[in-house]
């Protein structure tokens, strides 16, 4: 077993969840300021002497306990992968994994007398390094949320995420971290093998578009399992109860039982139905999620929701069921028709807003394959697996929306699915609009410079997405609004921008946000 390394902001615990959870394991434990200390010098005052010379020595004894770890478990700093290529270097040696804790309670944990002389700064500072470091953290392998936990809750969530990173290990893998519900997330350029034991019988759910490119590698990635395969047609149209209940008879027909499994081989549409199906045939069984377009990969494959539409509005019969692994095969992307490329960046502008500035450039590194197609670039394969590294933060900490932290995933979609229902646009396109709205709103609310929405516009245009969302503003689109998942009354929760990397929800009224987007000249 490699070894596994805790990273995480000060006061998270990684010291204190280490040494208990190499205890359980029977493991060596190593951390490594004391490992640094060990050499003369106290950590405390290395790092408030020479800042730099401390980080050199702490990335040459993070190299020398990599090469004799074998499976100790190695608690860092909080600087320490933020430094250099430490992260990198942690991610190929092993499993690593990330705690979160919020800023306040890493301050009070500090009362317990350890010396950490950057929680003794102002608080404004220390969150601003909290904000620099979490897009680091979150690409660890897995992240756990220790807020209101024990130690021994911690540990067992690591332990657990830990064995979900065995079931694929690799430098790529992400796993979402729900105790004995976690499972990975792979991105990468082939059909994963399915880890899901012996199911009596296991069927595969496609649509036509996907069975005309992609049927017969997964028939033949799957042949082990000897599986059957169930085609639909393809469009939002058909998320629909008759073809749920088409597809519970149909699987019903062929044999399976409450021991099988289905692989959902598709894009949203295929992911919501079939794992809805998973959800509730037999009281619930298997998923497997092998997604094939960007929105999918980076979103509606990962998180549990699974859902119908209605003629009320999108996704309001469903159900949180957690996929067994989610593989996400790039090659996939390079059959995709043009309009589903560039809508898929919808999503992937969403992610850069909410994670920051080194995603954004990132997803500006690939628009012109947007347009162009073939194989996806290399960049896309980092920044696929990094929106996939945020959702699964955002839902490990919150997979039923009941904290509010899950609520940030849902930028630029309440206008968005308002517009998507509407018009029938793409999600990503709707979304990409809905972004846009985003930026106009906050900058009503005062929260955002009004920069920030040609920022947005002129990104969606880059990447051939429509970028001017006033002609689809329509009272008949507002309407929509009233029948957001997410309102209370007359109150909805939106999704606000303050810039590049700084979101957060503020409650709204549908009036006011009606006001705010009525377009000028409508009735």
């Amino acid at each position: 077993m490699p070894p596994l390394f805790l990273i995480g902001f000060m006061a998270a615990g990684k010291s204190s969840v280490g040494r208990a959870l190499a205890r359980e394991l029977g493991r060596a434990f190593f951390d490594l300021d004391d490992l640094i200390a060990a050499r003369g010098e106290p950590v405390a005052a290395l790092l408030a002497r020479d800042p730099t010379a401390f980080r050199e020595r702490e990335a040459a004894t993070l190299e020398a306990a990599i090469a004799t770890a074998g499976d100790a478990v190695i608690s860092t700093g909080g600087g320490a992968a933020a430094y250099g290529d430490n992260l990198a270097r942690m991610r190929r040696a092993g499993c690593v994994i990330a705690l979160s804790v919020e800023v306040d309670a890493a301050r009070a944990r500090a009362a317990d007398g350890t010396v950490r002389p950057l929680l003794e700064q102002p608080i404004e500072k220390i969150r601003e390094l909290a904000a620099q470091r979490a897009p680091i953290y979150r690409r660890a392998h897995a992240v756990v949320d220790t807020n209101g936990r024990t130690i021994d809750q911690v540990v067992a969530l690591v332990r657990e995420a830990e064995r979900a990173y065995a079931v694929a290990p690799s430098e790529t893998t992400t796993v979402l971290a729900l105790g004995e519900r976690s499972y990975p997330i792979t991105v990468g350029e082939t059909f994963a093998a399915v880890r899901i034991g012996t199911p009596s019988k296991l069927a595969i759910v496609t649509d036509r578009n996907v069975a005309a490119h992609w049927r017969a590698a997964a028939e033949t990635a799957l042949a082990a399992f000897a599986p059957i395969t169930i085609v639909i047609e393809p469009g939002e149209a058909n998320k629909s109860f008759a073809t749920y209940q088409a597809l519970c008879d149909q699987l019903i027909q062929h044999g399976l039982d409450r021991s099988s499994a289905i692989v959902a081989l598709g894009g949203g549409v295929v992911g919501d139905l079939a794992g809805f199906v998973a959800a509730t045939l037999f009281r619930g069984i298997p998923v497997i999620q092998w997604p094939t377009t960007i929105v999918a990969m980076c979103d509606a494959a990962i998180g549990g929701k699974t859902a119908v539409d209605t003629q009320a509005g999108k996704n309001l019969v469903g159900a949180f069921w957690q996929p067994r692994i989610v593989a996400c095969n790039l090659t996939t992307l390079s059959t995709l028709p043009q309009r589903e490329r560039r809508a898929g960046f919808g999503e992937l502008w969403k992610y850069a807003l909410l994670d920051g500035p080194e995603l954004w450039s990132a997803v500006d590194q690939c628009t012109a394959w947007a347009s162009s197609g073939g194989p996806p670039p290399a960049a896309l394969h980092e920044v696929i697996a990094r929106s996939v590294a945020y959702k699964a933060a955002v839902v490990g900490r919150d997979e039923t929306e009941r904290t509010g932290h899950r609520a940030l995933l849902n930028l630029g979609h309440t206008v968005g699915h308002a517009i998507e229902s509407h018009t029938g646009l793409h999600h990503g396109e709707a979304v990409g609009l809905g972004l846009v709205v985003a930026c106009r709103v906050s900058a009503a609310l005062g929260l955002a410079s009004a920069a920030l929405e040609t920022t947005v516009a002129e990104a969606l245009q880059r990447t051939g997405l429509p970028h001017d969302p006033d002609p689809y503003l329509s009272d008949e689109v507002l309407a929509r609004l009233k029948v957001d998942k997410k309102r209370t009354g007359d109150r909805v929760k939106f999704i606000a921008v303050r810039d590049v990397g700084t979101c957060e929800p503020v409650d709204i009224t549908l009036s006011e946000l009606g006001r705010i987007l009525r377009v000028e000249g409508s009735p």
